[in-house]
């Protein structure tokens, strides 16, 4: 059974949310199901941001946001905890932006960083 923590160590503004939330409900995904946050290695500064959604794992933390449960396995709280993520819907920037206190480095697209 897994246990859902009260507080995401990972924030989502409000235009994050609402994109999520959305999205979630236009797929028509299971209630087991949140938003998987995460990193892999990779990407031009080290590490790319994995930002999606799944079912809990074994090695996964739940959280909430708001009403959605958020995801993050275990052992990536080291890079993600205090980030924010933001979602841009402008002339300027299209997508889900990452604002990682925890990022020594980052590329030019945002997706990665060091």
């Amino acid at each position: 059974m897994e246990e859902v923590l009260k507080t995401s160590p990972v924030k989502l503004t409000e235009g994050a949310y609402e994109k999520m939330k959305h999205i979630f409900e236009q797929k028509s995904l299971p209630a087991d199901h949140g938003i998987r946050i995460g990193v892999k290695g990779g990407g031009c500064a080290g590490f790319s941001y994995i930002l999606g959604f799944d079912s809990p794992k074994e090695k996964d933390s739940v959280y909430t946001f708001k009403d959605m449960k958020v995801i993050m396995e275990d052992a990536h709280g080291i890079y993600l905890a205090g980030m924010e993520i933001d979602y841009k819907d402008g002339l300027d920037a299209r997508g889900f932006i990452f604002n990682n206190p925890n990022a020594d480095t980052t590329c030019g697209c945002g997706s990665s960083f060091g």
